[in-house]
């Protein structure tokens, strides 16, 4: 007995001693790996805004980014965080932090701070935009540095504010069907509606900061009312009038290239193009004779003109160029 009363203790302290070094070896939750070695430079929130930000070159990642979101896959957050990133302050970590402590402090980044991938496919998507887009907006979508001095217009920078009120029914049919005065073609002939919308929803998702997977997929030209309040329009009567105030910057043949039109940026609409002749009706064509087009030299004729001039100028804009051939 009295040997058993000096074996116990000692496996008691045996037992302690085992559960405390387990204790110690218990992983750190991730939220506390997180904390402690990476919101130093990404910020405790993800997006990259900490004090260090202003010393490196470039700048932590920001993993609230859309783009983050996109280009960052589970396996390459984990060997990055691993091994590190060349050209980069991003250091490896795999002599501080265990294989699991890394997996779970990306799946911490993953699950807390990122935002969910803007596309259902993101790999083909990407593949649709390096493929078709990126050679002149870039792989960023800033804009090829190429461009800059080759093209003008520039490509769009789909990063900039005043991009994020293109709607996506205006970026489906551009994509579709190119942009008039500008080296951006048509893609209908190379990609189908379903390619289309998949890489608008891209550049939407990864560059705009806008989340396009709960709009409705919608045709690239919504029916909408001929003429408001009833108008009929008379071409003839229409066409009087628009040689006598719209072909000095539409031109005579409707082609966007009136006298005006070489001191004119951006360039007024030509109506035979295909973008135009796909995405205007009656109504786009009223409504923006009447109230003119923001960001552009198209001035608003309601203020001049009566209800009834202006549905027949939209009726001759129809019948000669829109539709014309077809």
């Amino acid at each position: 007995m009295r040997n058993h009363r000096k074996v116990l203790p000692l496996g008691l302290l045996t037992l302690f001693a085992a559960c405390g070094s387990f204790a110690t070896e218990m992983p750190a939750k991730p939220a506390k790996i997180y904390h402690d070695h990476c919101s130093v430079c990404h910020g405790d929130h993800g997006d990259g805004q900490s004090r260090a930000r202003g010393s490196m070159v470039p700048p932590p990642r920001d993993f609230t980014t859309p783009q983050a979101a996109v280009e960052l896959t589970r396996e390459r957050m984990i060997a990055v965080v691993s091994a590190g990133k060349p050209g980069t302050a991003m250091a490896g970590w795999a002599t501080q932090l265990k294989p699991t402590e890394i997996a779970a402090v990306v799946d911490y980044v993953r699950e807390h701070l990122m935002r969910p991938v803007a596309t259902v496919d993101a790999g083909a998507a990407r593949k649709l935009y390096a493929e078709n887009c990126s050679v002149c907006h870039g792989d960023d979508g800033r804009g090829a540095k190429w461009t800059f001095t080759n093209m003008s217009p520039r490509p769009r920078d789909f990063t900039a504010p005043d991009s994020k009120t293109l709607s996506r029914d205006y970026m489906i049919r551009t994509v579709s069907y190119g942009k008039a005065n500008t080296a951006m073609p048509g893609f209908e002939t190379q990609l189908d509606g379903t390619q289309i919308g998949t890489v608008v929803d891209y550049v939407r998702g990864t560059f705009m900061g806008l989340d396009a997977r709960n709009e409705p997929v919608r045709p690239i030209l919504a029916a909408q009312p001929p003429m408001p309040g009833g108008l009929h329009g008379d071409a003839e009567m229409g066409k009087a009038r628009y040689l006598q105030n719209c072909a000095t910057c539409h031109g005579v043949a409707g082609d966007g290239k009136g006298p005006r039109a070489y001191f004119i940026l951006p360039k007024p609409r030509d109506f035979r193009h295909p973008a135009s002749r796909h995405g205007l009706d009656l109504g786009r064509l009223y409504q923006g004779i009447a109230k003119g087009v923001r960001g552009s030299e198209m001035p608003a004729w309601d203020t001049v003109l009566a209800p009834q001039e202006i549905a027949d100028i939209a009726e001759y804009v129809y019948r000669a160029f829109i539709v014309a051939d077809r």
